[in-house]
């Protein structure tokens, strides 16, 4: 074993057993080795990799990560064993896994302004919205089939609604903020397209808030909108209107030329009141509860029903993200001013500790995002112009993703493997080829 990784003092050595949970071609016999104790992380992916070969030497050299007792290991073995206190002595049974990294970056998808928001949530395209003032639909990830023309100032959020009304699977409902201080809707079908944008323009308009919109989540149905601004409100909105019936058609979808066809323009349905500051994110992951971030340094929970918080929570930080999810879809994880992205789980009474803290960003967080599939993995994103990937397991970024030349204003994952973030270089980069087992 004369391999980069592996060519390290011998000297002293311990016998592991390696396991693992992937399906073959993944797996290594669990008869116990000897390896050299003072291995890293890349000297225990390049034995693995050494074994699976001898048995087929066909295999692809693989990059894995590697757990002891549910903790991944990021620091070389002896070192490790020694901080947790596990003897040396003993066979150490060491599980391993696909590492979590991207493996392809595409070019950019250019923008004409900063781009402030994604929506990755739909498998066939991603969403943008850009301070150009406009939305934009990115078919596959790279080509622009449409564009939402109407808001009269940047788009600040976006978000796809899942409407278990519409009539076609292709028929796809989008709901836009905007600094303008309204909300639009807009439908477009997910299949046309041609050798130019179609621009569209929306078929609804919400107004009531008095300063900017900064955040929109579509409540799981589909049926209602909650938004959070600047004016500290939140605001609960009804996608269709009285008499549109359950169906919200794509018939709706209005051409820019369509002059002579008026926007509906409404009211918002309901008002949740008791931030001090900028509403600057809000989730609605279950039918009668919200949850919301503020500059006012607080994450609240709100009942829909009541219209009442039912949990507050401050923090000392202005916050600029939050998401919902992890073990139990429970734990929440936010991110402000300040490079430290942290995790609560709000089951504990009593208690406003973190039970997790990440400090590899170099400056304020603008987004975070739970893996969608995985109780462990999560996003953040950056003004030091990096997106980094987090797992729980540990307290070290799994990877950093430097593309952007600017602040990072905004990331999701899309399609499970894949990471859409965008910046203040006007560019939409797509990262793929991630493995989350």
């Amino acid at each position: 074993m004369d391999s980069k990784g592996i060519n390290e003092d011998s000297s002293r050595q311990v016998r592991v057993r390696f396991v693992t949970k992937l399906r073959p071609p993944f797996k290594v016999p669990t008869t116990s080795i000897a390896v050299p104790a003072n291995l890293s992380r890349m000297g225990l992916s390049e034995i693995v990799n050494l074994l699976l070969k001898n048995s087929n030497t066909e295999f692809q050299t693989t990059p894995f990560d590697f757990l002891i007792d549910g903790e991944l290991i990021r620091m070389p073995l002896e070192q490790f064993l020694l901080a947790k206190g596990i003897s040396a002595e003993k066979i150490i049974e060491i599980e391993y896994i696909n590492a979590v990294a991207p493996q392809k970056q595409r070019d950019p998808s250019l923008h004409d302004d900063w781009v402030s928001t994604v929506d990755g949530t739909n498998p066939r395209f991603v969403l943008t919205g850009c301070y150009d003032n406009l939305a934009r639909i990115w078919k596959d990830g790279s080509i622009c089939t449409h564009v939402l023309q109407g808001h009269n100032g940047a788009v600040t959020s976006v978000n796809i609604i899942n409407h278990k009304g519409t009539s076609s699977s292709n028929d796809i409902c989008i709901a836009t903020g905007s600094k303008d201080k309204t909300l639009r809707l807009w439908m477009f079908d997910a299949v046309e397209s041609g050798n130019n944008p179609v621009r569209i323009g929306a078929f609804k308009i919400l107004k009531g808030h008095t300063s900017s919109v900064q955040s929109i989540s579509a409540k799981p149905s589909g049926d209602m909108v909650c938004s959070g601004s600047w004016d500290c409100s939140m605001k609960l909105w009804k996608v269709a209107s009285e008499g549109d019936g359950d169906s919200v058609s794509v018939k709706k979808r209005r051409l820019v030329d369509d002059v002579d066809e008026p926007q509906l323009e409404e009211e918002a349905a309901a008002e949740l009141v008791g931030h001090t500051q900028c509403v600057s994110s809000v989730v609605w992951p279950e039918s009668q509860t919200i949850y919301s971030a503020s500059w006012d340094h607080s994450i609240r929970t709100w009942d829909v029903q009541t219209g009442k918080a039912t949990w507050n929570m401050v923090c000392g930080k202005a916050l600029n993200c939050l998401d919902v999810g992890g073990e139990g879809s429970a734990l929440l994880v936010a991110g402000g001013s300040d490079p430290v992205l942290r995790v609560w789980d709000p089951r504990k009474p009593g208690s406003t500790a973190p039970i997790f803290q990440f400090s590899s960003h170099s400056s304020w967080i603008s987004t975070c995002k739970w893996h969608p599939r995985s109780i462990f993995h999560l996003l953040s994103a950056s003004y030091d112009g990096n997106v980094m990937l987090w797992d729980l397991r540990t307290a070290w970024p799994l990877a950093k993703i430097d593309m952007h030349k600017d602040k990072v204003l905004c990331a999701d994952w899309w399609k499970d493997d894949s990471i859409a973030s965008g910046g203040a270089d006007s560019k939409l980069f797509i990262s793929s080829g991630i493995s989350i087992s």
